[in-house]
């Protein structure tokens, strides 16, 4: 098949890679550059340059509409479009373009999970079990009927960004079966259940911020859903420069019940503080273990590093 692939971060990468080896790859359409990093420099999207190394032809419109538009996707003679987490929603011109219409790779067990950041979500709500849908695009986000799903258990230590790579892959897998059925013209589809969808909005820097009054569970889940972006954060009480004094927060566990012994401290309370023990903090039910963090200013390190420096001590509080 002729297929026009459509996305932009790592995620992408293996699909469009399954794509490439197996069909008629006509184009690629992506985010465009953007200044990122402290010195702000043009950057490009992972699935751009995997396209220049495939010698596709690159589209990167600012926004993917408008006749100009459509009359690059038109000659470019599509018969499917393969979208993995391009950034933009598209409008039904584009979707229906194509001759066999437009799928897309998400990285959730549909109708569970619809929206922006279901990698995320799925950890932060304490999912045990996730996984990728791939679908028939519509006008509604993620609502489209279900093609093939493949499931992903999720561990009670993985990270955002573990449980990405994985999903990455098993969505080019799912990927494969689904293009191998539209050549054969086995495909299937079956609609949402739509009574069950639950949502993943977009995450954000000001969301990943903890709350210390949860369960220790619960912010364990965040410190994790927000690993290695936008990461979990909060501000350690009594810094001297105020932008000094946000404090990223990483690789969470329960500590044993014997180390946190004594009267409940308030939220947020430092209740340990050693170099052997790790860093654990009161929380609204319980205490947590953390095992990394970032200051601000400084590279990620490891908790006992950052306790022989000094930068925390039992008795200090985070807000």
């Amino acid at each position: 098949m002729r297929i026009l692939f459509w996305g932009s971060p790592e995620f992408a990468l293996p699909s469009l890679r399954v794509v490439a080896a197996g069909h008629e790859l006509v184009g690629v359409v992506t985010q465009p550059d953007r200044p990122a990093g402290r010195g702000r420099r043009m950057r490009e999207s992972a699935v751009k340059g995997a396209a220049v190394e495939l010698g596709a032809p690159v589209l990167q419109p600012e926004k993917a509409r408008g006749d100009e538009f459509l009359e690059s996707l038109s000659k470019l003679r599509p018969d499917l479009s393969v979208v993995a987490a391009y950034g933009q929603l598209l409008v039904d011109e584009v979707l229906a373009l194509p001759a066999r219409g437009s799928i897309n790779v998400h990285a959730s067990l549909l109708p569970e999970l619809r929206g922006a950041a279901p990698i995320n979500w799925a950890i932060i709500r304490g999912h045990e079990l996730t996984g990728v849908t791939i679908m028939r695009i519509v006008r509604e986000m993620d609502a489209g009927p279900i093609l093939h799903q493949a499931a992903e258990p999720i561990g009670s230590d993985t990270t955002a960004g573990e449980l990405s790579d994985r999903l990455s892959a098993l969505g080019a897998e799912a990927l494969i079966e689904t293009l191998h059925r539209f050549e054969s013209g086995d495909v299937t589809e079956e609609e949402q259940d739509h009574d069950r969808a639950t949502y993943a909005p977009k995450m954000s820097r000001e969301l990943a911020r903890i709350d210390w009054s949860l369960p220790a569970s619960e912010i364990g889940c965040w410190m994790r859903g927000c690993d290695p972006w936008p990461a979990a954060w909060t501000e350690l009480e009594g810094s001297v420069e105020l932008e000094g004094s946000v404090v990223q927060m990483f690789s969470p566990s329960l500590p044993a019940s014997e180390v946190v012994r004594g009267p409940a401290a308030a939220p947020g309370t430092v209740v340990g503080a050693d170099p052997r023990e790790g860093l654990i903090v009161a929380t609204g039910s319980g205490a947590i273990q953390v095992g990394e963090v970032k200051p601000a200013g400084r590279a990620r390190m490891q908790t006992a590093a950052w306790i022989r420096g000094r930068g925390v001590a039992s008795g200090d509080r985070f807000r």
